[in-house]
C-alpha cells in the first residue's frame, strides 16, 4: 500500500557514503525537516542532474532547517564516489537490499524497451520533525525538482 501525505514516515537506518550508520530518528530528534529523495542509480545522467540541483540549493535548504538525504540501491563505495565526483554537500545512503525503498513504496516493477525489471521509482518525501510525511513528489522529473521541493519546504 503506497504511503500517503500525513502518514508516519517509515524508519530509515542505512549506511552513509562515509560508511557510517545514519537513522532518520536521529535527524528528527534534532528538530530537522528531512527531504528524502530516492533515485535509481548514482552517476547516471538524470540522477546527476537531480543531485547537482540539490547541491546547488543546499545552503537554502540548510537555512530552512532541512536535511537532504539521497537514497539509491548503490553500495556505499558507489555512493562515496558519486558524492566526491560532484562535490555533493549532503548525505547519500546505500540501500543495496532495497528494504527502505520497499518500506517507502518506491521499489517497483519498471519496463524499459519491453523488458521488465525491479527498480527505484524516482520519488521524494518531505518529512517533518515529528516524523510525518508532509509532501510526496512521485515519478519525479530530475530537472527543476530541487526547486519544487524547496518551495514545498518553504510553504
Amino acid at each position: 500500500m503506497p504511503l500517503k501525505e500525513g502518514a508516519k514516515a517509515p524508519k530509515i537506518e542505512l549506511l552513509t557514503d562515509k560508511d557510517e550508520k545514519l537513522t532518520l530518528a536521529t535527524l528528527l530528534k534534532a528538530g530537522k525537516n528531512v527531504v528524502v529523495y530516492f533515485y535509481p542509480k548514482s552517476d547516471t545522467p538524470g540522477c546527476t542532474t537531480e543531485a547537482c540541483e540539490f547541491r546547488d540549493s543546499h545552503s537554502t535548504f540548510a537555512r530552512a532547517d532541512t536535511v537532504v538525504l539521497g537514497i539509491s540501491p548503490d553500495p556505499v563505495k558507489a555512493q562515496a564516489k558519486f558524492q566526491t565526483k560532484f562535490d555533493l554537500p549532503f548525505t547519500l545512503l546505500a540501500d543495496p537490499d532495497h528494504t527502505v525503498a520497499e518500506a517507502y513504496g518506491v521499489w517497483v516493477e519498471k519496463s524499459m524497451y519491453g523488458k521488465k525489471s525491479m527498480g527505484v521509482e524516482r520519488t521524494t518525501f518531505l518529512i517533518t520533525p515529528d516524523g510525518e510525511i508532509k509532501k510526496i513528489w512521485a515519478k519525479v522529473k530530475p530537472a527543476g525538482h530541487a526547486a519544487e521541493v524547496l518551495a514545498g519546504v518553504l510553504a
